[in-house]
């Protein structure tokens, strides 16, 4: 006999299903502030400061771009426990996702920054500029046009990836579909339903990273297609 789909059991669950949106929603905002403040700090600590932070920001990096996010996750959520620190399922995740966002950042922001020529910032400090306002108004501006396609598929993938902090039992909204799928054992529409989502979460963020690009840099930035590939650095978190 043919499997006959109803999503009615599923949809039963709405609020639930909500309650999970709005969690990945916190989730990847409180990630993606973290994780883009520190890459920007360790991208520019890196090209920057001092030879020995920039190796402590290259252990950094390459420790968490050669360890999947899960395992991130675990060891964060269960490793820390021993030391003496124990957080909560919620800010494991937070910390784990925020810090495998910072590290690819960090090599996104990096990237710009190095793509700026040395006549620029020399030109900026003989004009009496501070360093700090040569950073700010001659590096971070040009570098930031450069790298936001990148940067904001890395953003994106960060979305996605938050998914993964259902393994520790996050609140987020792949966690809640296990919960609904195991009480309403409709696994094929469940997760019909949440893959939905995520994809209307996704091209609501590229949506929203297109109308603020075009804010930011005041020029015409090409409208996203509802069908195109996120454009990203094609490494996942």
């Amino acid at each position: 006999m043919a499997y006959q789909m109803h999503f009615g059991p599923v949809l039963a669950w709405t609020p639930e299903i909500i309650d999970g949106t709005l969690s990945t929603l916190a989730l990847s905002a409180q990630s993606i502030a973290v994780g883009l403040t520190i890459g920007m700090t360790v991208a520019i600590a890196r090209v920057e400061g001092p030879p020995w932070l920039g190796r402590i920001g290259a252990t950094y990096v390459e420790v968490f771009r050669n360890t999947p996010l899960l395992v991130q996750l675990f060891l964060i959520y269960f490793g820390l426990p021993y030391s003496g620190l124990k957080l909560s399922a919620d800010t494991a995740a937070i910390v784990a996702v925020s810090l495998n966002l910072g590290a690819y950042s960090t090599e996104i922001i990096r990237a710009g920054l190095l793509a700026i020529p040395r006549t620029q910032i020399e030109a900026g400090l003989a004009l009496g500029m501070t360093r700090l306002e040569v950073v700010r108004y001659i590096v971070l501006v040009p570098a930031l046009r450069i790298i936001y396609p990148a940067l904001t598929g890395q953003l994106t993938l960060t979305l996605l990836g938050t998914s993964m902090a259902s393994a520790i039992s996050a609140t987020e909204l792949t966690a809640a579909g296990a919960r609904i799928e195991s009480n309403s054992f409709r696994s094929l529409e469940t997760f019909i339903v949440i893959a939905l989502i995520y994809i209307a979460l996704t091209f609501s963020f590229r949506l929203l990273y297109w109308l603020i690009g075009r804010r930011l840099f005041r020029r015409k930035v090409p409208k996203p297609s509802l069908i195109a590939d996120v454009p990203g650095t094609g490494t996942s978190p």
